[in-house]
């Protein structure tokens, strides 16, 4: 591993990123998200950034490097505009809402970023080694995430018990409305909806969060019944925003 300028890792290397290699980031990044990462071969990424293959792999040892770090340099290039964003919020809420805006980008960017990352979970899974690089995603996902969650632990706003777990649990909602979003056929229009749906969501789960106890079996009994935390109600003013209603089609 190596660091960039600003201290994120980044697999393999010696050295922050030269203009050189991000420039190549830069054409490998466009290439994976309009046509996929199996489908771009390495010498139509060299095409693309105006140099030779043998050029390319004189800064990436492989393909598989050069994959992982367009992908933690496109997520840390996200990560500053968060952190830019989050830095004026008057209130942990709105950190969230500010955050939440800036990952969800516009239509097209997010498409391409989440379309990009599906080919990173596959190719992790398929791929011998890969999985180290989709570790580092995200770790760095959820360091972006625990940074706001625990500023808002400590204004004494959300009420989160351990805020490693919480970052993994927000990733979740994010993610998992993202890739919903993904296979609207109106994806375009609906963007707006998911964004203002996953911001009701993160906002409701840290502002009621609970500890569930793992469930304990006698010695040679059956399992015992799910527990579940009371509920808890959220302020006021977040219950009165209310979830989004999903517009008639």
């Amino acid at each position: 591993m190596v660091k960039r300028s600003d201290g994120a890792a980044v697999p393999e290397g010696d050295g922050v990123l030269s203009e050189r290699q991000v420039h190549i980031v830069r054409c490998a990044y466009r290439l994976f998200a309009e046509r996929g990462v199996e489908r771009v071969p390495l010498h139509e990424i060299a095409a693309a950034a105006g140099m030779s293959k043998g050029i390319v792999l004189y800064y990436f040892k492989t393909k598989d490097q050069l994959v992982g770090v367009a992908m933690l340099w496109v997520l840390e290039e996200i990560g500053d505009r968060v952190r830019r964003a989050v830095a004026s919020a008057a209130t942990p809420e709105a950190a969230v809402q500010a955050m939440i805006e800036t990952i969800f980008l516009g239509p097209v960017q997010s498409r391409r970023f989440y379309l990009t990352y599906l080919d990173l979970i596959d190719h992790a899974a398929r791929v011998s080694g890969f999985g180290r690089i989709s570790a580092a995603f995200r770790a760095t996902v959820n360091q972006v995430y625990a940074e706001v969650i625990r500023s808002g632990v400590a204004a004494g706003t959300f009420r989160v018990d351990d805020v490693d777990e919480a970052a993994t649990a927000v990733r979740a909602i994010v993610e998992g409305l993202h890739f919903q979003w993904l296979q609207e056929d109106d994806w375009h229009e609906r963007h707006a909806w998911y964004k203002r749906a996953c911001t009701n969501a993160v906002l409701a789960y840290l502002l009621n969060s609970a500890v569930v106890p793992a469930p304990t079996a006698a010695p040679g009994g059956p399992p015992p019944a799910s527990t579940h935390p009371p509920s808890r109600q959220a302020p006021a003013a977040h219950r009165a925003s209310g979830r989004p209603a999903r517009p008639a089609r």
